[in-house]
C-alpha cells in the first residue's frame, strides 16, 4: 500500500481528518521541486494532497470541448489550479470556489501568462451538470471558455466521480436529501478544496477553506508558480 492510499484509507471521513506521518517534516527551505516556500498552515497530516506532494493523475472528459483531459499532459508546460464543485450548490460555496479560479484566470490573461496556466473545475454531479448546463453556468460566473485554459471536468457517472475524488483527493462525496426550501432533489455536503500544482506536477498550495481563501493571495501564488 503506498503512502497516498494509506492516508486516504486512514481518513475515512475525508479531508477533515489527518493521519500523522503522511508527508513527513518539511525543512525551512521548502519541499523538493517547489517554487513557493512552505505555507503558514502545515497540512502535512491531511488526507488530501498538500505542499510538496505529487498532483494526482487523472483523466476526465471535458463535455464542452469533447476532449479527454489528463492532468499529466500539462506537466512541464502549465501550472494547474483545480477544484471540485456542482452547479446546483445552494449555499454559495461552489460559486465562491469558481470565483477564485476565474479571478486567477483573468489575472493570467492580463499578466501575459495565460498559456502557462490551466484551470480545472471538476463536477461531482454529472447527472445534472451536462455540457449545456456547464456552459450556461460559465456565462453566469464570468468564466472565459474561449481562453483555451479552462476545463470543466465531468466524470462519466456519479459513481465514477465519487471514485475519482476519493482515490485521488481523499474527498468523500455522498448525496444527501435537500432542504425543501432549496427546491432540489438532493444536494452534496462537501469540502471546498482548491489545489495549485506547478509545472512539474508538484502541489505548491492546498487551500482547504477554498471559498474563504484570500483572492489576492491566491492570484499572487498562481502568478509566481506559473512564471517561475
Amino acid at each position: 500500500m503506498d503512502r497516498r492510499t494509506f492516508c486516504k484509507s486512514a481518513g475515512a471521513l475525508g479531508a477533515t481528518i489527518g493521519t500523522a506521518g503522511c508527508l513527513g517534516v518539511l525543512g525551512d527551505g521548502g519541499a523538493d521541486g517547489t517554487v513557493l516556500s512552505p505555507p503558514e498552515q502545515d497540512l502535512s497530516e491531511a488526507v488530501h494532497p498538500s505542499y510538496g506532494d505529487e498532483m494526482p493523475q487523472f483523466t476526465v472528459p471535458d463535455p464542452i470541448t469533447n476532449e479527454e483531459i489528463s492532468s499529466g499532459e500539462y506537466e512541464g508546460e502549465r501550472a494547474v489550479l483545480w477544484t471540485s464543485f456542482y452547479t446546483n450548490c445552494p449555499d454559495g460555496v461552489c460559486p465562491a470556489l469558481i470565483l477564485r479560479l476565474r479571478r486567477a484566470q483573468a489575472a493570467a490573461a492580463e499578466g501575459g501568462y495565460a498559456n502557462e496556466t490551466a484551470f480545472f473545475a471538476q463536477t461531482f454531479d454529472p447527472e445534472r451538470d451536462t455540457a449545456g448546463v456547464l456552459r450556461e453556468y460559465a456565462g453566469r460566473q464570468g468564466v472565459n471558455l474561449d481562453a483555451g485554459n479552462w476545463h470543466f471536468l465531468r466524470p462519466e457517472s456519479y459513481e465514477r466521480g465519487q471514485e475519482l475524488l476519493d482515490e485521488n483527493f481523499g474527498l468523500v462525496i455522498e448525496k444527501a436529501p435537500a432542504d425543501q426550501s432549496d427546491d432540489l432533489e438532493y444536494r452534496f455536503p462537501h469540502y471546498g478544496l482548491i489545489l495549485l500544482a506547478n509545472k512539474q506536477g508538484i502541489v505548491e498550495r492546498a487551500y482547504p477553506r477554498g471559498p474563504r481563501t484570500d483572492i489576492e493571495r491566491l492570484v499572487a501564488d498562481v502568478e509566481r508558480v506559473a512564471t517561475a
